[in-house]
């Protein structure tokens, strides 16, 4: 399909927005569709394989952690699948993540993600972090230039609180150890096992965060990014958080059907909807007019 047919399709559903913006530049969408590993890392998106923060010191991250599966509910579509698993050892854990290029700022995000509650193996009850976020790299503590704004699910509750709960942040800085942050969290303290869109607006100095099409938290003031941030999934054990005395495996999954980004736009949810929809109708997979920075940044999967 050509190009000018798949930036058409795009724009037609965004025809209702005052002042439409040029898709033949800064539109970014994957659905997931690739064949393999190679093809995703042809797409602009790299597999993490350098150990260090987050989740347990000595854990392994790859490329087995990572597959694109088929969707069990929805006939020929593809999944980007993460999974994770531990037999209670640093060096029997493998955590997962994906990462595209550090070049996203303002705009609209958004994608839809299965978070679960639960191991398709073993016994329940690690601490396991399932997220979806923008970051820049932290060069040193407390960096001025941090940005990060991410979705954050804690199926079995975490970091002195046991309760299940959502959590969107957006982050001014931090020092990795000892921890010490500036950020503003906004948490839901109940069960998202299973299919969710989260979406955040950044526009204007403020971040807007929203779960299945509704507003539930405005962030701005120093929180608010500063720099070109990199796209990334990921899961991860939080330290401390592994069942006690456990040495059987247990293995965690998180899908991801798609995902979008408009750069320097804000999109409402059912924009974003539709957006999606007429891209999906028009055959169009993977797609990318989301132009560099400049100048270009490095992009390590590594934070």
């Amino acid at each position: 399909m050509r190009w000018v047919l798949r930036v058409g399709a795009i724009a037609a559903l965004l025809a209702g927005c005052a002042a439409t913006p040029r898709f033949d530049e800064g539109v970014f969408f994957d659905d997931f569709s690739q064949a393999d590993l190679a093809a995703l890392t042809h797409d602009g998106w790299a597999v993490r394989e350098r150990r260090g923060h987050p989740g347990l010191e000595g854990a392994a991250w790859g490329p087995g952690s990572v597959a694109l599966v088929a969707d069990s509910q929805r006939l020929g579509n593809r999944l980007l699948r993460l999974s994770v698993s531990t037999d209670g050892t640093p060096q029997g854990t493998t955590q997962a993540q994906v990462c595209h290029q550090r070049k996203y700022f303002e705009g609209t995000y958004a994608a839809r993600v299965r978070f679960s509650d639960a191991p398709v193996q073993g016994p329940d009850g690690d601490v396991v972090v399932q997220t979806f976020y923008a970051v820049a790299p932290l060069r040193f503590d407390f960096d001025p230039e941090y940005s990060e704004l991410d979705w954050e699910y804690l199926p079995n509750g975490g970091w002195g609180d046991a309760r299940t709960r959502l959590y969107g942040v957006s982050w001014q800085t931090v020092r990795i150890e000892p921890w010490t942050t500036f950020n503003q969290p906004h948490q839901e303290f109940r069960s998202m096992d299973g299919w969710h869109v989260l979406l955040m607006q950044v526009a204007g100095g403020t971040t807007r965060l929203f779960v299945d099409g509704e507003l539930r938290a405005e962030h701005g003031g120093r929180n608010y990014p500063v720099v070109p941030m990199s796209l990334n999934f990921n899961q991860w054990f939080s330290p401390g958080g592994l069942l006690p005395g456990i040495d059987a495996r247990r293995t965690y999954e998180q899908d991801v059907d798609w995902v979008l980004h408009v750069r320097n736009r804000v999109l409402s949810p059912g924009q974003v909807q539709a957006a999606v929809d007429a891209v999906r109708a028009a055959g169009t997979a993977h797609l990318d007019s989301v132009p560099p920075a400049t100048p270009p940044l490095a992009s390590p999967c590594d934070f």
